[in-house]
This record gives C-alpha cells, structure tokens and sequence, in this order.
C-alpha cells in the first residue's frame, strides 16, 4: 500500500526524540516556513495556563511568525517562574540555530501538568531537530506532539484562487482531556496562500467555531489548547476579496473539521464515534446546549459503550441542558430508527433496530424538539474501560 505524503510548499517539518519522554519517542517537533508568515490563533479557556499559552498570545498579536517549536511529554505548566524562563528558552535556542529573530518563534507543550521541564534536553536536541527539517517531516512531526493518542492526524486540503492553486496542510494531537472550548487539543495549521493577519484570524476563529468547537471526549478543557494557523504566500495565492475568502474558508473547514473528526475518533479508549444531532429546537443556542449535555453525559457515554439503546439517559440529559422543551412533542433516531415518538418510546421492534445501530463503529443520535428552527451538533465518544485504565494511571 502507498503511504500517502504530506506536506505544504514553502514549509518544513521535523521531529526528534530528546528523552522528555519515557518510551524513547519522538518528542520535539519543529515547523519552519522559509519567510516570514502572517500568523493567527485560538488558545484555551481555561483560566490556568501554560507558560506556552501565555507567550504565544503575546506574540501572536504582530500577526507573523516563522518557527514552531513543539514538546511532548511535559506541559509546562503551574510551573513558576522557572517554567517561563524555560518556554522563552525553547524560542531562543531555535532562533539562534535558524537565525530568525525571537519573537517569530512561537511555541507549544503538552504532557504532565506541574513537572518542571528538563530544558536541558531540549537544548541538546534543538539543533538535531533543524538539521532534519524536510519538507516531507510532517509525519515525524505528528508523532512528536503525540501523547495518548494511537494514530498521527495530518489532513491536507488544496484549492485554487484566481487559477492559483493553494494547499492547506494541519496536523493536530488529541486524545483525552477534550471539550469544545476556544481550542481544545494542539492543532498546527500550514498554507502557502497570502492573507492579512487580521482577516486571517478570523477565517481560523470562524473554523474552529464549527470544528474544534463542536467536539468532546471526556468534558475536559487542557491547559495549553491552541490552534495555530500560518500562511506564508509563496504560492501567489492571495485571499482578500469575498470570493477568495470564500474558497479559502471552504477549504479551511474541510482540513480543521476532518482533524476534529479523528481528535474524537482516536479518544481514549473510544470504539464508537458518535454525532449528537439536536433540531428544531427554539433557537440555534438552545439546539447547542441540549447537544452538548447529551454529549457530556457520562451516563450516555457508558450506554453507548455497552450498546444500550437507553433512550431514557438521552431524554433525561436533554431535560437539564437549561433550556426549554417539551418532552410530549420529542422524537429520537439512532440513524434513521425511531426510538422515540412524542415523547414516548416506540417499543421493542424499534429497540432491537436501534440496538443493531449501536453495534456499528459510527453513527448519529438525532433528537427532535419540534420546537421551532434551532439545530445544532457535537461530536462525541462512548466512555469505555480502558479511558478509566488510561487516566488512572496517567503519570506513571
């Protein structure tokens, strides 16, 4: 079988190990484009943040950057003023090795919250890292970010502006710890197309609000999410007008929403990938919040995993999202089966048929309020045995 290569013009990638981890994988990855890049971002929610968090919002504000440096293995944060010194480190040591100034190098962790990093390591490994950059290093630069995650995500996307064509290359890390939040794993998004920075970030917001938005695996926001997206131009593709946004949008989603997809497809001890589908509900919002607490619900999430078409977990959770309904008007489908009519359950026929939905690997949950034109959908994942064995044990 061809192994399928990824890669961006005007890009090059690499990864490395340099022991921050323990199984002796890569775990330091680099992202180099070849000028300087307009550059915009999303980070995480959550009130505590890593010190890369917090320096990459910093910088992301002149809207360039030229080099990403990313660990696996240690986060990097709740780490003291230590832990800063050591991010702004990580940036110095891939300036001076690539001779670009400081503030283009934007950085990324991800690993166990709290434990200082061995920048030692780091330091030692930078210059193996530039030394490998390729134009065909993605693949190693996706193990690199890798931490619980069984399969390396990279999607590549191609258009063309004024006949010009363009690509869009992302890769992303993510597996447990994700929660539709701003950002919610390390994503790291690569064009060659031309773009204003401002116009930029909000082509990314707008993405991440369909894509990395709309996912959950186990309810819980990281500490150092953050979508990072550059666009070099050495294509001569150039986004400015209407049409050209358009085609670049398009494009954009497609790449960040095929990358959230594998996010929940690839959750920690996930066998079931699964759409929570909420509509005609009063409003947009509403739809939204009722999806997300069925997505959220672990009792939903234990059904699934055991094949349980308990529609009773399903009606119940919709019933505390907050937002009004009307269980005598409700309707539920697993794909196009019929559990439940008018609020009541449509009998053991349809059960069994629901039942044998549940058996497949994919499928979607759709619930009926018929209520009015609100619709809205998140994706989720069956909470299994093995997510507890993982995080049990976590550190060791």
């Amino acid at each position: 079988m061809k192994t399928e290569i990824y890669t961006c013009p005007g890009f090059t990638f690499s990864g490395c190990a340099s022991g921050l981890k323990k199984n002796g994988e890569n775990d330091l990855g680099l992202i180099y484009s070849e000028t300087a890049a307009s550059a915009a971002g999303v980070f995480t929610r959550n009130r505590v943040q890593a010190a890369s968090v917090k320096l990459d919002m910093e910088r992301i504000q002149s809207g360039k950057c030229q080099a990403i440096i990313a660990n696996s293995g240690n986060a990097n944060c709740c780490t003291g003023e230590q832990g800063e010194l050591d991010n702004l480190s990580m940036t110095r040591f891939v300036a001076s090795e690539m001779g670009i100034p400081e503030e283009m190098v934007l950085v990324a962790s991800t690993g166990v919250i709290g434990k200082p990093l061995p920048i030692q390591k780091v330091e030692k490994s930078v210059p193996e890292l530039v030394r490998l950059l390729s134009r065909n290093g993605i693949s190693e630069f996706a193990r690199a970010i890798m931490t619980t995650d069984t399969v390396p995500k990279i999607v590549t996307g191609k258009g063309e502006i004024n006949n010009i064509p363009f690509t869009i290359t992302g890769v992303a890390k993510g597996s447990g710890m994700i929660r539709p939040d701003m950002a919610t794993m390390l994503c790291f998004v690569c064009t060659d197309a031309a773009s204003d920075p401002k116009l930029l970030q909000e082509m990314l917001f707008k993405s991440v609000e369909q894509s990395f938005n709309r996912i959950t695996v186990d309810g819980d926001t990281s500490t150092n999410d953050m979508v990072l997206l550059l666009a070099n131009g050495v294509s001569g593709a150039v986004i400015r007008n209407q049409d050209q946004i358009s085609v670049f949008q398009n494009q954009l989603d497609q790449v960040l929403l095929t990358l959230a997809r594998m996010v929940v497809k690839d959750g920690e001890g996930a066998t079931k990938l699964v759409e929570i589908s909420v509509e005609s509900a009063k409003s947009d919002q509403d739809a939204r919040c009722i999806a997300e607490t069925i997505a959220h619900s672990n009792l939903v999430k234990t059904a699934l995993f055991g094949e349980d078409a308990n529609w009773g977990r399903i009606i119940a959770a919709a019933g505390r999202a907050g937002v009004e309904i009307m269980p005598e008007r409700m309707d539920i489908f697993f794909n196009d089966v019929c559990m439940v009519q008018n609020g009541i359950g449509c009998g053991p026929v349809a059960e069994a048929e629901a039942t044998k939905v549940l058996k497949t690997s994919e499928f979607v949950i759709r619930v009926k309020l018929n209520m009015g034109k609100g619709n809205s959908s998140i994706l989720t994942c069956d909470f299994s045995i093995d997510y507890v064995k993982i995080n049990a044990d976590y550190r060791s």
